[in-house]
């Protein structure tokens, strides 16, 4: 007799005798619609430029980008999220760049609208890091120190900015005290209501997010650890997503991923909206590193670390790997 009394032996291994019988007990599955691309547009290129850090990732041109857009619409990918790289020079203390109109971003988010319309959720990145001189989220006090309520009403210009450009989808990341609040009353004071907000809700200190720096031209000395998440605190999440859902989140994040794969499974426990988890550069760059030096088969370790944030609780994924995944998941089907 089995350890389970009268029942006949167990034996869970009959269910992993082939590729067809696991696929179709499997738990979690990914969908192509789960997933968002993130891209980096830089001002001033013919050509789209390639990273370094970040093998099979470039700062697009304007016509790479809407190249990318259109194919990872094509592959059923669900949206798509910009980053701007301002050309050299245009960098101020104040992050003039991100209010202007004309700005990359602004202009990258009015070409891939026009490219793909509707047929992927365009977002955007609401900070200002990428298009500030010092490289900080913020704007700075005579101290050197973010100043948080200086902060908000920068994000809120953008933000209006953002959305009058085509933006379907704001993902405010600085991490200020009440910037969903702000951000939401100041579009829907300008008459965007059906623009929706990604909050930023778990953003840890994190040195996996160093080849991101590269990607956006970075110009930070220092660390952002006064306004991002200490890495040993877990119930602080917790907190911070009931502040961004009463403030009018309409999803939420977690970021990064792998490292914090607890903490994205108590938000999607908590959450009552959907919730994304973010596969940072640090973590892309891992397992491509890896990969290439012959350490680990590529397409079955991108394969079982996206498979995680679905298993952990994620309803969205944004991952770099987007669109060669989407595609290979159609292969398969």
């Amino acid at each position: 007799m089995s350890e389970y009394g009268s029942f006949p032996e167990v034996r869970p291994r009959r269910l992993r005798t082939t590729p067809a019988m696991r696929r179709m007990v499997a738990e979690h599955r990914l969908h192509p619609a789960d997933l968002i691309l993130p891209a980096f547009v830089r001002e001033g290129i013919a050509e789209p430029v390639p990273l370094s850090s970040m093998p099979g990732v470039v700062q697009h041109s304007l016509d790479s980008l809407r190249k990318a857009a259109a194919e990872a619409a094509a592959a059923g990918v669900s949206g798509i999220k910009l980053f701007g790289v301002p050309e050299d020079g245009k960098k101020d203390a104040i992050g003039s760049p991100g209010t202007d109109p004309d700005g990359i971003l602004q202009v990258a988010l009015r070409a891939v609208r026009a490219e793909v319309g509707d047929a992927l959720v365009v977002m955007s990145d609401v900070c200002l890091d990428e298009v500030t001189d010092h490289g900080h989220c913020g704007v700075l006090d005579e101290r050197g120190a973010v100043d948080n309520d200086a902060t908000l009403e920068r994000y809120a210009e953008m933000a209006v900015v953002q959305a009058e450009a085509g933006a379907h989808v704001l993902g405010p990341s600085g991490m200020m005290d009440g910037q969903i609040r702000h951000i939401r009353r100041a579009l829907d004071a300008a008459g965007h209501q059906d623009v929706a907000l990604l909050a930023y809700t778990v953003k840890y200190s994190s040195t996996f997010f160093g080849p991101f720096r590269e990607a956006v031209n970075s110009s930070l000395k220092g660390d952002r650890k006064t306004y991002q998440q200490d890495p040993p605190n877990a119930r602080e999440a917790l907190r911070e997503l009931a502040l961004d859902v009463a403030e009018g989140a309409d999803m939420v994040m977690v970021k990064p991923g792998l490292p914090y794969l607890d903490i994205l499974r108590q938000v999607a426990d908590a959450s009552p909206v959907p919730v994304a988890a973010y596969q940072i550069s640090g973590e892309y760059a891992m397992v491509e590193a890896a990969a290439e030096r012959g350490w680990l088969d590529r397409e079955r370790a991108i394969d079982e670390t996206l498979t995680a944030f679905k298993r952990a609780g994620a309803d969205l994924v944004l991952t770099y790997w987007a669109t060669e995944f989407a595609q290979r998941l159609r292969e398969r089907a």
